[in-house]
């Protein structure tokens, strides 16, 4: 098959360039054709390329852009001129420009869109006067549209419900799979402290995500500061690009003179992301909403102890499974109590990280992931292609 995802694949854009990435490795290694199309702004650094697969970037259209996510002129050209050329184009996310390009353009190749968990309720509270606007003109009819939708999750099978008022008639529920190879050889223990400067006498909690006010430093933050109140020997480490919440974080660091307890250590990738983790006593992630937290499966493979949301994508299954402490109310005296239960009792640490290694191995290989969803493209491929054959003449 010839794919064609469509992507802000940069490293500012979080999880979705890391799910394409592993997945497309999987697809080359069948023998699939894979091509990545992304709209940048100049000074975006792209996330990296499987060797095998296309890279074609597209910039973004100045202006415009800011009020029509991601619009780019090229882009459109691109799927304009070349769309007949792939089997599949799989869109990820809504109400920006990529994923709603193929659908102006073309219907006779099967389109695919992934959610991400843009439809949950706390989600698309937040500009929701631009949602509803491009709801009514377009992307509630495309999402109809789609040959397939992936979820990540039963919640997002409700959400999609929920928006477009009556089921879709093919909607597929596919975790996030994380290489776990990338896990078997881990950096030794300290590197990271001493990179940063961090000591080795404390313990560590690392909160790495977008710095994004959904991904819930809003409560972490003063969780943290009456934690440390009592627990001076405990530092936080915060890793992640900016993204719209890192002035906030460092004002409240500085009004409350956390500088010392409290470090922003910014975006971490390969062995520093790798040896955060494993000098990790703890990671966290409260966030309000997740379609499904690479950030916390990477965690779990690592075997980090992990405290995080019930809403990072697969709350339940973590419930089931005792694979980390998990918060249901958000606010900051729960998380809180929680820091104080995680970080006072070593063996739960350990026995949590055990249950989510086992977790990831057994339900989130990626091997076996990426190969599911190869199976559902070859089913809508050959739905479209049966579709749009002629009929026989009886004779």
């Amino acid at each position: 098959m010839r794919i064609l995802n469509i992507c802000a694949y940069t490293w500012e854009a979080g999880g979705p360039p890391k799910i394409i990435f592993d997945h497309t490795q999987v697809a080359l290694r069948y023998g699939h054709q894979v091509d990545i199309l992304s709209p940048i702004t100049a000074g975006e650094k792209p996330y990296p390329v499987p060797e095998g697969a296309r890279l074609i970037l597209c910039r973004r259209t100045p202006v415009i852009s800011r009020y029509f996510r991601e619009f780019s002129g090229e882009l459109y050209q691109y799927i304009k001129k070349h769309s007949k050329e792939y089997d599949v184009i799989h869109c990820h996310g809504l109400w920006h420009f990529g994923t709603l390009a193929p659908f102006m353009i073309d219907h006779s190749v099967a389109k695919v869109i992934t959610i991400h968990g843009v439809l949950d309720r706390w989600v698309y509270a937040h500009n929701n006067w631009k949602k509803q606007l491009m709801d009514t003109l377009a992307q509630k009819r495309f999402l109809r549209r789609a040959d397939l939708i992936q979820i990540n999750n039963t919640d997002e099978r409700e959400d999609i419900l929920r928006y477009l008022g009556t089921p879709h008639s093919n909607v597929v529920i596919l975790p996030n799979g994380i290489k776990l190879s990338d896990f078997a050889q881990l950096p030794p223990k300290g590197r990271f402290r001493q990179k940063f400067g961090l000591p080795s006498s404390k313990k560590l909690v690392l909160f790495m995500s977008r710095l994004n006010v959904k991904k819930g430093l809003g409560l972490l933050l003063p969780a943290f500061k009456e934690y440390v109140r009592h627990h001076p020997d405990t530092v936080l480490a915060i890793a992640g690009g900016n993204d719209g919440y890192e002035a906030t974080t460092r004002q409240f660091i500085e009004d409350n003179k956390l500088g010392d307890s409290i470090h922003l250590v910014g975006m971490l990738t390969g062995d520093d992301k790798k040896a955060a983790l494993v000098d990790a006593d703890l990671f966290t992630l409260p966030s309000y909403s997740e379609g499904f937290s690479m950030a916390v499966l990477e965690a779990m493979a690592a075997g980090t102890p992990a405290l995080v949301s019930d809403r990072v994508g697969f709350g339940e299954t973590i419930r089931q499974h005792e694979a980390a402490g998990l918060i249901s109310d958000l606010t900051p005296e729960a998380l809180q109590k929680e820091l104080e239960k995680m970080l006072g009792d070593s063996q739960l640490r350990q026995q949590v990280a055990q249950n989510a290694t086992t977790l990831v191995q057994t339900q989130y290989d990626i091997d076996i992931v990426a190969k599911r969803l190869l199976d559902e493209y070859e089913k809508i491929v050959r739905a479209k292609k049966l579709k749009s054959s002629p009929v026989s003449e009886l004779p």
